[in-house]
């Protein structure tokens, strides 16, 4: 079962959303205009229910009781090294495994009877962790670089974008959705959907905790837990939604989690991608440990920051032992961290842990990527090295900011920026001439008036000028759908 909690992604916007979404009818996909024709391929399935979006007010509450345990943390797990690949019908209104996924439902408890919510009370370890006796012995790490000091005014602030013609494109997982993903990979709950340029006609999208038998939200609740999943698409009709052309899968019609991850509460309870980028031939994912979901309502702890990459187009995954940012003392930046290849550099932007923190800014040349030693952190108008391994970046915007995400629009020369303001219950967009900025104003993009337990806001690398998509999630849903939005 995913022991994601409720206080981790949607608390901070549900308490915001729910003063000003409670009596509203909840929102809808919009199939009148830009729906997705049913086409094979192209759309869902004509004999599909329309999909809605779940209500504020939860169908089944979990409460999880925590139990204290003590035991010995026996360090990184194994990946999953199983891959299956599988041939799906064209026609995505195919189910190509109904023995795995047309289970049937089970009937009507009281509560449900009754139209009340269904209550689920849920012990759960919380581990106090002994050292490792026999931690595994690491590989030789890069060496030492001593990057100079380079002084990297800001440019002046762009004007604030203005954004008009909001609208839901569609629904790209879970039921009824326009990937149909509960019937082709067993996924029927999911976050996130972080999207980037994997080839020069392709998109990866990576998922974050993934659950697929007995899914109930408000989040991710039920069987079969995967904390991150990738998908990948090639279609550039993105106005009618985005068609994966496949997920990677270590079983018939079943999506691999890509990432290890202990499932040991304050010891590792999941690992997040954050972001990824492709040089060459190499997939890089940056991603986030979470020690714990039981922290404060709408923040978490995490142990690090890292990076993995993978070799054969994103089919295995190889954690770097040393490109990591270590989170000391719960407040250290770079936890969670949106990395942009642009020029001779790879950026990185990052936040703490939680969704309060401001955005710091690094680079590193890009054939330096995996040795943190090689990383510039801008400062007060320049770049400088890490001093005696401390890491510190002045914050090119302030907080509060949650669910980064950061591209360049080469068309443009612009940066755009979409993240989680909490402040303002809001997804927003930023955009500055140079990473460091300055940054424009921030302008809303989806409010919680429209979707109360919204958050992510991942753009689309093929967005243009004018047309920004971008994946929100909804806790209240649990999954992903893809938005557009006009910039004038």
């Amino acid at each position: 079962m995913a022991k994601r909690l409720v206080a981790a992604a949607g608390a901070v916007i549900f308490g915001a959303g729910v003063l000003v979404g409670m009596g509203r009818p909840a929102a809808s996909a919009d199939t009148e205009t830009g729906a997705t024709p049913a086409v094979p391929g192209i759309g869902a399935c004509a004999t599909d229910p329309r999909p809605v979006h779940e209500s504020v007010v939860p169908k089944t509450v979990e409460v999880p009781v925590p139990y204290p345990v003590v035991t010995v943390d026996t360090g990184p797990l194994p990946e999953n090294t199983e891959r299956v690949r599988m041939e799906l019908p064209p026609d995505p209104c195919v189910n190509p495994c109904p023995d795995l996924t047309d289970t049937p439902a089970a009937p009507p408890g009281l509560a449900e009877q009754l139209g009340i919510p269904k209550l689920i009370v849920r012990p759960q370890p919380f581990n106090f962790a002994l050292p490792n006796p026999n931690p595994p012995a690491l590989p030789p790490g890069p060496e030492p670089a001593h990057p100079s000091s380079e002084p990297a005014e800001r440019t002046p602030a762009r004007p604030t974008p203005q954004v008009s013609d909001v609208r839901e494109v569609s629904k790209l997982t879970g039921a009824n959705s326009i990937n149909r993903t509960d019937k082709r990979w067993q996924v029927q709950g999911t976050d996130l959907g972080i999207m980037w340029q994997s080839a020069p006609d392709e998109i990866a999208i990576a998922f974050g905790d993934t659950v697929g038998r007995e899914f109930h939200p408000p989040g991710g609740m039920g069987e079969d837990w995967r904390s991150n999943l990738l998908a990948f698409s090639k279609n550039r009709d993105l106005a009618n939604g985005i068609v994966f052309d496949r997920m990677v899968t270590d079983d018939r019609c079943h999506a691999s989690e890509m990432l290890s991850s202990r499932k040991l509460d304050n010891i590792e309870i999941t690992t997040i991608p954050t972001s990824g980028f492709a040089l060459g031939d190499r997939q890089y994912m940056s991603y986030m440990s979470i020690r714990t979901w039981n922290s404060l309502p709408g923040t978490w702890f995490t142990n690090y920051g890292g990076l993995a990459y993978s070799d054969d187009h994103g089919e295995h995954w190889t954690k770097d032992p040393y490109a990591k940012w270590e989170n000391i003392f719960g407040v250290s930046s770079f936890q969670v961290a949106s990395m942009v290849p642009q020029g001779d550099w790879v950026y990185m932007f990052g936040i703490p842990n939680t969704r309060l923190g401001g955005v710091g800014l690094a680079r590193v040349p890009k054939e330096q990527v995996l040795n943190p030693t090689a990383y510039q952190y801008w400062q007060n108008g320049s770049w400088g090295p890490a001093v005696n391994g401390n890491v510190s970046a002045t914050p090119i915007v302030d907080a509060p900011a949650g669910e980064l995400s950061v591209r360049y629009d080469e068309n443009r020369k612009v940066w755009q920026m979409s993240y989680l303001d909490t402040a303002k219950a809001a997804l927003v967009v930023r955009e500055s001439d140079s990473p460091q900025g300055a940054w424009s104003d921030s302008a809303v993009t989806v409010s919680a008036l429209q979707f109360p337990e919204l958050y992510g806001g991942f753009i689309h690398p093929w967005s243009t000028g004018d047309d920004l998509y971008f994946t929100m999630s909804t806790w209240n849903d649990y999954n992903v759908y893809l938005m557009h939005a006009t910039l004038n």
